[in-house]
């Protein structure tokens, strides 16, 4: 019994993960351009110096119809400090006018940095949720 109070404190911090929390809008759609509005919430423990994400846009039968890769914290950004929010809006350009409105926006990221230059594991530390209705918007 005496391993039982160490195993506790050994789980403990897997049971309560700290994670990037990232809420994605519907795309808005203007000819060419679409935007798609990320707020990102830092709930780790360290500063995030950068983050860099792929937005894809998808249409009604989930076919690409374009993406975009951005730094959306970091490098021409403000690092984003513990318990800090910020948005980013990504644009995403097509060489001709999106045919609909009817668009669904995925967002995942391919790399985070930490303070020091730490780099964060993306995979279960990254929540992404679909924020915003627009009824012409499958979620």
């Amino acid at each position: 019994m005496k391993f039982l109070p160490l195993a506790a404190m050994l789980l403990c911090p897997m049971l309560a993960t700290a994670q990037l929390a990232v809420s994605i809008s519907p795309p808005k759609v203007v000819g060419q351009k679409a935007v798609v509005q990320l707020t990102m919430k830092n709930d780790l423990s360290d500063a995030v110096e950068s983050a860099r994400a792929v937005c894809f846009l998808l249409d009604g039968q989930g076919k690409l119809v374009g993406q975009s890769t951005k730094w959306v914290i970091g490098q021409h950004h403000a690092s984003l400090e513990p318990k800090g929010e910020t948005t980013f809006n990504f644009v995403v350009t097509s060489s001709q006018p999106f045919t609909t409105t009817n668009l669904t926006a995925k967002v995942t990221f391919s790399q985070i940095i930490l303070t020091g230059g730490k780099p964060v594991d993306v995979t279960g530390r990254i929540k992404t949720s679909q924020s915003g209705s627009n009824q012409n918007q499958p979620l």
